[in-house]
């Protein structure tokens, strides 16, 4: 059960959300936008959205691809399985307006399986909402609220653990 390749990087879950496509995707469901909502993680194949419960505390983003298929992991707040088709190899973590915060290089292009798990999500929301709350009565600038999220305690963690599954199906021309 070797893990293959790894990559993290921080993203700013611009209203509330961090995408992860394949970098020649269009834009993704809104029905997967939707369920994401209540599933915290959702997808449509090509796109799997991240729902935050806060939209300015950096978050970490973890991608694994493993050989064999893996347990979730036991310890995280929730996870949902996960399924991501990537026809270039190269997957794009994205902060909606702002953005790409990172992309990564599939061992190759392919259907990958997997799960969704996720950490620190309510703990940082919490944290999120005490710092707004506070620094409404305190009447805190920008730069100060900016602060103390920057100080958040907890690090509010989503990691795809993902395994090659099959080769992407030749795209349909319509010549035929």
């Amino acid at each position: 059960m070797p893990l293959i390749t790894e990559y993290s990087t921080s993203a700013r879950p611009d209203h509330g959300l961090v995408e992860v496509y394949d970098s020649d995707a269009y834009v993704g469901s809104d029905e997967a936008y939707y369920r994401s909502r209540t599933q915290v993680v959702a997808g449509d194949g090509y796109h799997l959205y991240l729902q935050t419960r806060q939209p300015d505390i950096a978050v970490q983003v973890t991608i694994r691809v493993w050989d064999t298929p893996q347990q979730p992991p036991e310890d995280a707040e929730g996870t949902v399985p996960v399924s991501l088709e990537s026809e270039t190899g190269q997957l794009v973590i994205s902060q909606v307006t702002f953005g790409p915060a990172g992309e990564m290089a599939l061992p190759r292009p392919g259907v990958y399986d997997g799960h969704a798990a996720w950490s620190g999500r309510e703990a940082t929301a919490a944290y999120y909402n005490t710092c707004t709350q506070r620094g409404s009565q305190e009447q805190s600038d920008a730069e100060q609220i900016g602060a103390a999220w920057r100080q958040c305690p907890t690090t509010e963690q989503y990691i795809l653990d993902l395994w090659f599954v099959r080769e992407s199906e030749p795209e349909d021309d319509g010549d035929q």
